[in-house]
């Protein structure tokens, strides 16, 4: 019996690490020409006409920090850099995301949470052989809730800091996995 036990341990033991070994993998490196070795990444321009006053340089520098946390490519100087990364905000709305129907004896929806959505056109150019590698439009979000004691400014701006998250990690992965 204290064999048999052995045994399963061992096996579940062996099977536990074939499936951690085939599930951790990594994007980095996976579609980046093996000459591009810097990246620069110059202010994005906002043509959003939302009014977010530092929109541009949220963007701007959480795409650099995904960069910099990546290392698949270095972050650099554009006279430097075997290539680049060109942004513009697109777009950013601010619409309903969840209604809640007659909760307040009206009959009427009410709106309990909003969505910010950015679209941000990306253009990714190697700087070496001088042509472009992509160029795409990305779109995420962040939802925040309507509360009557909350401060909407700053729900709004945590909403605001989600989406930009979310598609800078759309934009690196797009360089660095040709996603």
């Amino acid at each position: 019996m204290n064999k048999i036990k052995k045994a399963i341990l061992v096996v579940s033991i062996f099977f536990c690490l074939i499936n951690i070994s085939a599930c951790s993998y990594s994007f980095t490196g996976a579609s980046v020409p093996p000459h591009l070795k810097t990246i620069s990444i110059p202010l994005f321009i906002d043509r959003s006409g939302s009014g977010e006053f530092d929109l541009s340089e949220k963007l701007t520098n959480q795409l650099t920090k995904k960069f910099i946390d990546d290392n698949t490519l270095m972050v650099g100087d554009k006279l430097k850099s075997d290539a680049i990364i060109e942004g513009t905000v697109v777009t950013l709305t601010d619409g309903p995301a969840v209604l809640s129907g007659g909760a307040n004896n009206t009959g009427k929806e009410k709106i309990t949470a909003r969505r910010i959505t950015i679209t941000v056109k990306a253009v990714y150019r190697d700087l070496v052989k001088r042509q472009t590698i992509f160029e795409r439009n990305f779109s995420n979000y962040g939802d925040y809730t309507i509360d009557d004691n909350a401060d909407i400014t700053v729900l709004r701006r945590k909403a605001i800091d989600i989406a930009i998250d979310r598609i800078t990690e759309d934009i690196l992965l797009g360089v660095v996995s040709n996603w």
